[in-house]
C-alpha cells in the first residue's frame, strides 16, 4: 500500500509540474503577443479626415462609403480590437475545430496582429499568431503554447500575402479602407471594384463586390493561390455578412474566409463571427 501511495503522489506532482509548466508556456506565448500589439498600437495614427465627398471614387465604393458611415467618418479612432470565435481548418487538413481568436489592427497603417487559441486532437490545443507590422511579417504556430510546429519569417511572397491579409480584413474596421490612407479604388463595373493597398514598395489587390444597398459582400483575390503551401495564404476569397451598427459604423459581423485554387472551388478554412469588437483612440 506505501508504494502505491507513492506512485499515486509521485503521479500528482507530476501531473502538477506538468500544468505549472503549461501555464508558464502559454503566459510567455502571450507576453510575446502582447508585444507585438503593443509595437503596433504605438504606430498606430488616427483615422483623420476622409474626405469621401472630396474623392474620386467609383461608384459602388461611394455607395459603400455613404452605406458604413451613415453618422459621417470617426476621425479620432486609430486602431481596432477585435475577438471572434467560429470554426477554424488548419493546413491540409480536412476537419475543422472550435476556435477563438484575437485581432488588433490599424486603421491607417497595414498593420496587423492576429491570435488564435484552437484544439488539435484531445486534450492537445495549439496557439497560432502571425503578425505584419512596417511591412515584417512573422508566424508561428506552438502545440501547447510550448512546441513550435511552425515557424515563417518574412520574405518578398510572404510579405505581399500579409499585406493582402491586411486588406482582407479591412471591412471589419472600415475606416481603413478610406481615401488618404494605404488603400486606393479602381473601378470594375456597377457592383465591384478593385482595391489596391500599397505599402514599404509593396502592393496587393483584391476584387470587392457590393450590393445594391452598398454593403460589402466579398472581397476575392485576383488570381488563384497555391493550396499546398502549410499556412493559409493567396488565393483568398472573404464572404461578409449580419451587418450591425457598431460606435455609429456599419460593420459585417459573420465571415467566411477560403483558398481558392486553379480549379476555381472555394475551400474554406475559418467561418465565424464577431464577439466583440472596439474602435480605440
Amino acid at each position: 500500500m506505501r508504494t502505491l501511495r507513492f506512485i499515486g503522489l509521485g503521479v500528482l506532482v507530476a501531473a502538477v509540474l506538468a500544468g505549472a509548466a503549461l501555464i508558464y508556456f502559454a503566459r510567455s506565448t502571450r507576453a510575446e503577443i502582447n508585444v507585438l500589439e503593443a509595437e503596433l498600437i504605438a504606430r498606430a495614427e488616427p483615422v483623420g479626415a476622409g474626405r469621401v465627398a472630396e474623392a474620386a471614387l467609383p461608384e459602388p465604393v461611394a455607395r459603400y462609403f455613404a452605406y458604413t458611415f451613415p453618422q459621417g467618418v470617426p476621425e479620432a479612432p486609430r486602431y481596432a480590437k477585435i475577438e471572434m470565435e467560429g470554426q477554424f481548418r488548419r493546413p491540409m487538413t480536412d476537419s475543422f475545430a472550435p476556435t477563438t481568436a484575437r485581432q488588433v489592427v490599424s486603421l491607417r497603417q497595414p498593420d496587423l496582429v492576429f491570435s488564435a487559441d484552437t484544439p488539435i486532437l484531445g486534450v492537445l490545443w495549439a496557439i497560432a499568431y502571425d503578425s505584419y507590422i512596417d511591412g515584417q511579417m512573422m508566424m508561428e504556430a506552438r502545440v501547447l503554447s510550448a512546441m513550435t510546429v511552425m515557424h515563417e519569417e518574412g520574405s518578398p511572397e510572404l510579405d505581399v500575402i500579409s499585406l493582402r491579409r491586411w486588406l482582407l480584413e479591412s471591412p471589419m474596421a472600415p475606416m481603413a479602407l478610406l481615401p488618404g490612407g494605404p488603400v486606393s479604388w479602381e473601378p470594375l463595373d456597377g457592383s465591384r471594384a478593385i482595391a489596391v493597398v500599397r505599402a514599404q514598395g509593396l502592393e496587393a489587390r483584391l476584387i470587392a463586390t457590393f450590393a445594391e444597398d452598398g454593403a460589402l459582400l466579398a472581397f476575392d483575390a485576383v488570381a488563384p493561390g497555391d493550396l499546398t503551401t502549410p499556412y493559409h495564404g493567396s488565393g483568398e476569397r472573404v464572404t461578409r455578412g449580419d451587418v450591425q451598427m457598431v460606435e455609429g459604423v456599419r460593420v459585417p459581423m459573420a465571415f467566411e474566409i477560403s483558398r481558392v485554387g486553379a480549379d476555381g472551388m472555394a475551400q474554406p478554412f475559418w467561418t465565424g463571427r464577431i464577439t466583440s469588437l472596439r474602435f480605440v483612440e
